[in-house]
Formats: structure tokens, sequence, C-alpha cells
């Protein structure tokens, strides 16, 4: 079995469909711009994990580790989206309250990490799909590395919160250091040196291990394969329209977000709603679970189960099959 990319020579579907839908519906505008309410949930987020953090300092080791998988690892996964919301300024209009709301969140995802994925992020919106601009495309040599074996995918998955802290670094031509990141480092390695100082080592791990199972190993680390990877049904990206959406504030709403990321998260299912026949013919998931498990489990999956672009005047160098053979028609709900 070859393990390479899916190859496609045409332009990523969501422009297009953006054009189609402002064209039939310009209603859509009324859907975009900011929710500033966001920031009461992050400021609620972010004083809830510290204050389980601080009740878990005496009891037992093996309660900070339960506590991080069944509760924590949903609050955190819910700031890494409004995480998300800030790099698209969707809270604020000024870019600059949003860096500041961003990194706020750090201070219970442990990790200073917004400024980061603030800068990689737009970069997959701006260069979806294309190797050597999109920092969530995987690189050849990790691709390789985890193959179709499901012990490694298990491990990968366990570990992706590394893998995606590192992928940007493949990505040559943007500058990684900047103030704000700079900014981001000095304000939450100071914030853990806090809590470490006044809430002990549990809330400190407790934090920590919120974030590792909120990145990988957990039913909301399947939205990390749900969103691009592909089973070979020529789709590019996948939304998913189960009840785990109401954790993490409409997330799983990934064709419309990709087609509008103007559009704050609350507005996401009105988009669904307005242009349903965009929406409702595509392929999507009901269980990030299921996700999980049948890329662990399926032996036909890899990391390298997504479309790549490759410009026109470019070879895809590689074996990975064309779209064209694909069938991106097939409609239905899995998982």
């Amino acid at each position: 079995m070859s393990l390479d990319f899916s190859y496609d020579h045409d332009q990523n579907v969501h422009i297009k469909r953006a054009r189609e839908i402002k064209a039939k519906y310009p209603e859509v505008r009324m859907l975009m711009g900011t929710n500033p309410f966001t920031v009461l949930w992050s400021v609620t987020l972010v004083l809830l994990q510290l204050s389980v953090g601080y009740t878990l300092t005496n009891l037992s080791w093996i309660w900070v580790i339960l506590a991080a998988y069944l509760f924590g690892a949903f609050v955190n996964h819910a700031l890494y989206v409004i995480m998300h919301e800030c790099t698209h300024n969707l809270v604020f209009r000024n870019p600059t309250y949003n860096k500041v709301l961003g990194i706020f969140g750090d201070f219970a995802l442990l990790v200073p990490s917004a400024m980061a994925f603030r800068k990689y992020h737009l970069l997959h919106h701006q260069y979806l799909g294309q190797y050597d601009m999109d920092p969530d495309v995987v690189s050849r040599a990790e691709g390789k590395l985890v193959g179709n074996s499901a012990i490694r995918k298990i491990i990968w998955v366990f570990l992706l919160g590394i893998s995606q802290a590192l992928r940007p670094l493949k990505i040559k031509k943007v500058k990684m250091v900047d103030r704000w990141l700079v900014a981001n480092i000095a304000i939450v390695l100071a914030a853990d040196t806090l809590i470490f100082a006044f809430m002990g080592p549990k809330a400190l791990v407790y934090l920590g291990l919120s974030t590792l199972f909120a990145l990988g190993l957990h039913p909301v680390g399947g939205r990390w394969i749900q969103e691009h990877y592909t089973d070979g049904d020529g789709q590019e990206t996948h939304s998913y329209y189960g009840p785990l959406n109401k954790l993490c504030f409409n997330m799983g709403y990934h064709n419309e977000h990709h087609d509008f990321a103007s559009i704050p998260w609350n507005n996401l299912p009105k988009l669904k709603k307005l242009a349903p026949e965009y929406y409702d013919n595509l392929i999507s998931y009901r269980s990030w679970t299921a996700v999980l498990f049948r890329f662990i489990s399926d032996r036909s999956m890899s990391t390298f189960s997504r479309i790549v672009h490759v410009p026109r005047n470019r070879s895809a160098g590689g074996q990975g099959a064309s779209r064209s053979s694909r069938d991106p028609k097939r409609s239905q709900h899995l998982g």
C-alpha cells in the first residue's frame, strides 16, 4: 500500500462554495461579525480550571489524572476553540484585544500557544492543503514514521499536541518569532510559575494533562481527524454535527467555518440552516469517537489520508491518487 497524499490540481472547494452562497443568499453577511460575549466564556472556563486544579491539591494523583481526562480535557478543548475565535478576530473587532484574550486562555492551557497558533492557523486557511504552506499537513517524514500501523497511530494521536507544535517548522517562508510570541511565552511561563507556587504540582499537572488529552487520545481528539482527513471519499473538509458541539462552541461545523471564517461560532448553525442544499449533501459525522477509532483501526487510513493541492504547473511528486478518481458526491452521515 502506497503511503502518500491524494493530489488535486484544482482550487479548494471552499472559495467556490462561499462565492455561490454569497450570490444566492446575500443575507449571509448578516451572520458575519463578532461575538464579544465569548470573553465571558473564556474567563469562566479559565477560572473553572484553576479552581479544579486548586481542589485537587490534597487529593491523590489518580484523581488528578481522572479529573483531567473526564473533565479538564473538555474544558481545555473549549478554550482552544475560543483561541481559534480570537485568531479570526471573532470576539473583538480590535485584533490586539483578541490577541490578549488568546493569551489569557493559555493560563489554563499551561502551554504558551495562542500567538503561534494565530500565525500558523491563518496560513492554514490561506493555503489550505498546500504542502509547503499549510502547517496542518504533516511532513512526509512524519507521515512515513507513523505509517498505517495501529500502534503507531495510537502513539501519534496521543502525542498530537507535540506534533502540532513542531509541524510549523516545515514552513520555511514564515518568520516564527515576533514580539507577540515572546510576550506570550513570558506571560504564560510566569503564570505557570505562580500556579506552581500557590497551588502546587498537582494543579500544574492537572492543567497539563487536560491539554494533552484535549489534543489527543480522547473523544474530543477525534475532531483533529474529522476536519480534513479522508477515507478516500474525495471530500477535503468534513463537518461534525454531534452533541459535543454544545461543549466546543460549534467547532464541528468545519465546512461552514472554512467557507466563511468571518462568522462567529454562535452563527455557524444558522449558516447551515440558511443554505442547507450546500451542506446537507456533504459527508459528515456524528461521533468523534467513531472517527478516531476508524482512523486507528483502518489500515487504509494514515496521516497521508488527506487532499494536497498542487499548482497546475507542478507535478504531485508522489504516488497519491488524483481526486478526480474519487467520488466527491457520495452523501451520508458517518459515525
